[in-house]
């Protein structure tokens, strides 16, 4: 399979995931059908085996090495998101490029769209003498943390 086809066109729904999957060639089958319609209901970050887990709970049939498969064939096709931790794998439906807050309370990973400016890019790039062409950034923080007001 070729997975450089349109990697650059954002995936913003499982339609969209859907057509990339038949742009490269990739057959739709159930058990892809169905880890995909999953990921884009949860709109969470989930492990194999969480996805398995919900998958079975909801009565479907799947088997792990199915899972297992399909999300790496997925991920590799720039279909889903794929995050490595020190934890293990987890997998989510939004592929193009986005920053994640990690909330150290629940271990939830939460994605988020941050737009940098333009002066602050430019900075970083004299710098570096590196052009960014793209980036993502890690948040890290608890959700019962107050939130301090600015010192003005």
């Amino acid at each position: 399979m070729d997975f450089d086809v349109d990697s650059r066109k954002p995936i913003r729904s499982l339609q969209d995931a859907l057509d990339r999957c038949q742009t490269l060639g990739m057959r739709v089958s159930k058990q892809r059908r169905l880890i995909l319609e999953l990921l884009w209901q949860q709109q969470e970050h989930m492990s194999a085996r969480e996805i398995y887990d919900r998958l079975t709970q909801q009565g479907k049939d799947i088997g792990h090495t199915s899972v297992y498969q399909n999300l790496e064939a997925l991920s590799k096709g720039n279909i889903i998101e794929c995050i490595d931790r020190a934890d293990g794998r987890l997998y989510g439906n939004i592929s193009d490029p986005h920053s994640h807050i990690n909330c150290l309370d629940s271990n939830q990973i939460i994605d988020v769209h941050v737009e940098l400016p333009a002066d602050l890019l430019q900075q970083i790039e004299e710098q570096t003498g590196v052009k960014i062409t793209n980036y993502t950034i890690d948040f890290y923080g608890y959700r019962g943390a107050p939130v301090e007001e600015p010192v003005s």
